[in-house]
């Protein structure tokens, strides 16, 4: 794994409020689902993990040899119906999912961030598409908030 540098810098590594290198890979466990929704932290998890792989900036590894953990609890999923037709028929679904996340450091016992209500949405097509285009919709949104949300500064 090559270290990116930049002429007259070091390599890069993740630290709020600065210092560079304290931060060099991350955890991610499974989310928690606090919803009746089946299936939704496996892909809340995933849709997080492949947010940082294709970032590149934090590599994921298991919770043992991370430098810093995310943790997730979906807390809340909805369907509503967001267009309708002239005949006043639902012409398009909006899902919104729900999550309170925290990046902890373990080696130093804190909290990087938290937030305890992140909010996203996606839309389907109730003619053609199915709940699982919007959720899906939804959580990448929501994947990219979080990613963004921890390596932001850099």
């Amino acid at each position: 794994m090559a270290a990116l540098a930049t002429p007259g810098c070091g390599p890069y590594g993740f630290r709020e409020g600065g210092g560079k290198g304290a931060y060099k890979s991350i955890a991610v466990p499974l989310f928690e689902n606090r919803t009746s929704e089946y299936g939704i932290r496996e892909l809340l998890t995933e849709g997080v993990i492949d947010g940082f792989i294709k970032d590149g900036t934090l590599p994921v590894v298991n919770e043992k040899r991370a430098d810093a953990v995310l943790r997730g609890v979906v807390t809340a999923y909805r369907r509503d119906p967001y267009t309708y037709d002239a005949g006043e028929r639902v012409k398009e679904y909006r899902v919104t999912i729900s999550v309170s996340a925290r990046l902890e450091d373990p080696a130093r016992r804190n909290v990087i961030w938290e937030d305890e209500l992140l909010e996203q949405w996606g839309i389907f097509s109730a003619d053609g598409e199915s709940e699982e285009n919007g959720k899906e919709r939804a959580v990448a949104k929501l994947s990219e908030d979080i990613v963004n949300r921890t390596v932001k500064g850099w």
